[in-house]
């Protein structure tokens, strides 16, 4: 069959099974869909659900109301070209569980008033690159020895992330790390995940201390698209053999522009305009809507 609906839950907030499964295909078959027989990627965890005769958009609908009643993610597609061979990835809270600059702000004493500043700006609500630099001059005077304090004490990688790179990177998949935080802290995240290169902005450092500026030009939205549309060129591949994650509005365009956007745990702006959404699971649920099995996983 030319699609396929992959389907992927949480085991912490109960397995998927084989019944949930069928009441799903039935749902297809009466919507008008022919169905194939369940694939399961992990056991409990993940399935592909091939069919054809519907729109994806359609199947997905239906899968929303037929499994209702558990917290699932799911994607229906196509299932040419499904493995991606561009990652495109941010690194705050999608990549890493934090945001960097709102950890840095509470070495200052800062971090409530600077990450509400960083959460209007993920929500859309602020030019980005306006609030980063607000956000840096508040910085100024800091330490440069809490950077690496910053990186050790509070950077933690997201479940699943170090998978996602790793197993694409080993199925020949060029892995880039793009971020609107700092180069200080993408290059040490992009080290131990295994990307293949990282870019994010420079924070400016003289007599031990941050001068609370950043070079320009900042690496924002724009930037962020510029990286998708330049790696593509690069590597001779078509925009739709790409994939990109993040969670906030300066993820956006290149999460638009990709042959598959994911908003990961996202920003409703951002959720909301993603062709497809992790809510659920973890950065592994990237692999099996590429069609990765658990057992091909490597990390």
């Amino acid at each position: 069959m030319n699609h396929v609906l992959t389907v992927i839950g949480n085991p912490a907030q109960g397995p998927i099974d084989d019944a949930a499964l069928a009441d799903l295909a039935l749902a297809l078959q009466q919507a008008g869909a022919a169905v194939g027989e369940a694939d399961w990627l992990a056991p409990g965890e993940a399935a592909d659900l091939p069919f054809d005769g519907i729109a994806p958009l359609a199947a997905e609908a239906i899968a929303d109301i037929a499994l209702s009643g558990l917290a699932v993610d799911r994607l229906a597609q196509a299932v040419a070209g499904r493995a991606r061979q561009l990652l495109i990835a941010d690194m705050d809270s999608t990549m890493i569980t934090v945001e960097c600059i709102d950890e840095l702000a509470d070495f200052a004493g800062l971090k409530a008033e600077i990450a509400a500043v960083t959460e209007r700006a993920m929500r859309g609500e602020l030019d980005f690159e306006t609030a980063l630099r607000e956000r840096v001059a508040r910085l100024k005077g800091l330490s440069e020895g809490v950077l690496q304090t910053c990186f050790d004490e509070r950077v933690r990688f997201t479940p699943g992330a170090r998978a996602l790179v790793q197993t694409m990177a080993a199925n020949g998949a060029h892995c880039a790390l793009v971020s609107g935080g700092f180069t200080f802290f993408t290059a040490r995240v992009a080290a131990h995940l295994g990307f293949h290169e990282n870019r994010a902005n420079i924070l400016h450092v003289a007599g031990g201390a941050l001068t609370g500026t950043v070079a320009e030009p900042i690496v924002g939205a724009s930037a962020k698209l510029e990286s998708l549309r330049a790696l593509s060129a690069r590597l001779g591949l078509r925009p739709e053999q790409s994939l990109a994650v993040g969670d906030g509005a300066n993820d956006l365009p290149m999460i638009e522009a990709a042959g598959l956007g994911v908003a990961f745990h996202a920003k409703p702006k951002v959720a909301a305009a993603a062709r497809a959404r992790v809510n659920v699971g973890d950065l592994t649920a990237l692999l099996y809507f590429q069609g990765y099995r658990k057992a091909d996983f490597i990390a």
